[in-house]
């Protein structure tokens, strides 16, 4: 890959804020900036909370979709999974109608401010309204205590669990916690996602039995490339999932999902519809409940960029991105590429 300087690398970034349609992890406007290479767009994503080291492997992951290459897809289409955010039982049915057709979901819960009681009743209402054939997942982003999700799964589990994601922070508690529940009999795997996409080693919750399956991201993990050799190395099953990237974003999580060898799980790559307007004129979402593989890449076209003017980052914050773009362009010779 022909790696451009740091001026090219500038020249062909454009800072934008897309308003979501509902706020998920506390965001409003998801900040994000579009990278125009020789082989297509990328995107430079990383939360504003994160330091530069961790966000550099966003743009190697940036880098590598607008001037590298992705691998060969071994199918034509992707399954995926609706999310739905923290809200109340009210606004669900009003979340599901911007992922049509998806019979799989992803309730987020462990929300701060809220308890075990606003998560059940979350997850109720969804199962309510999509019956006993959808798959339920619910994510904790690590919130809970062992106590606390062995109790949450426990009684999450009556409403059918495809399987928690990161229930609890630290490998050794998901190693603890996965132990825990198969010896009372609670049937809910175990998937790891910040204990992989954030980690430093992030082959240590398949060393450790800490998980039934990954969760992988090809923004924080640095790439299509990097995020595939991280699966064949966990020997675990796989679920591909979605920084709450743009279009540009999602068609990265749509070529890992698309060369993964093999792929049972559907995918966490529906965001785009949590976002109320997003870069391409034909957003990358769900149609019956799968993206299709063909459509993934060309979805910016190169004049585009003027439709975006309501939304391109101005003044003091469009510099603040650039400056932190720049400062990674510098980080990321260290990030390690397959």
């Amino acid at each position: 890959m022909n790696t451009p300087t740091v001026a090219e690398l500038l020249a062909a970034a454009t800072p934008v804020g897309l308003p979501m349609r509902v706020r998920f992890r506390g965001v409003e406007v998801r900040e994000t900036v579009l990278l125009h290479g020789p082989r297509g767009w990328g995107e430079f994503g990383p939360f504003p909370e994160y330091a530069d080291e961790e966000a550099a492997h966003w743009l190697a992951a940036g880098l590598e979709a607008a001037w590298g290459s992705w691998p060969q897809p071994v199918r034509d289409r992707i399954e995926v999974n609706a999310t739905v955010p923290a809200v109340e039982p009210g606004k669900i049915a009003e979340v599901l109608a911007g992922f049509d057709g998806c019979g799989t979901v992803k309730v987020k819960v462990a929300e701060q401010g809220q308890t075990l009681h606003d998560d059940l009743a979350r997850v109720a209402e969804v199962r309510a309204l999509l019956g006993p054939a959808a798959h339920v997942r619910v994510d904790a982003n690590g919130a809970w205590t062992v106590d606390q999700a062995r109790e949450a799964l426990t009684r999450l589990s009556a409403y059918t669990l495809q399987y928690a994601e990161q229930p609890c922070a630290k490998v050794p508690d998901l190693a603890r916690l996965r132990l825990q529940l198969a010896r009372d009999g609670v049937d809910v795997p175990i998937a790891a996602d910040e204990s992989v996409r954030r980690a430093e080693d992030p082959l240590r919750v398949a060393r450790e039995g800490a998980a039934d399956l990954v969760v992988v991201k090809v923004a924080p993990l640095g790439g299509v490339a990097a995020a595939l050799d991280i699966v064949r190395e966990a020997g675990l099953p796989a679920v591909v999932s979605s920084a709450l990237d743009s279009s540009v974003g999602i068609a990265a999580g749509v070529a890992l999902a698309a060369a993964l060898p093999e792929l049972d799980l559907a995918c966490g790559l529906g965001t785009v519809g949590l976002l109320a307007a997003d870069v391409a004129e034909h957003p990358l979402v769900p149609h019956e409940g799968v993206l299709q593989v063909a459509d993934a890449r060309a979805i910016v076209e190169a004049d585009a960029l003027t439709g975006l003017a309501a939304h391109e980052l101005t003044g003091s914050r469009r510099q603040w991105w650039l400056d932190r773009l720049a400062r990674c362009h510098a980080l990321t010779s260290g990030v390690t590429q397959p």
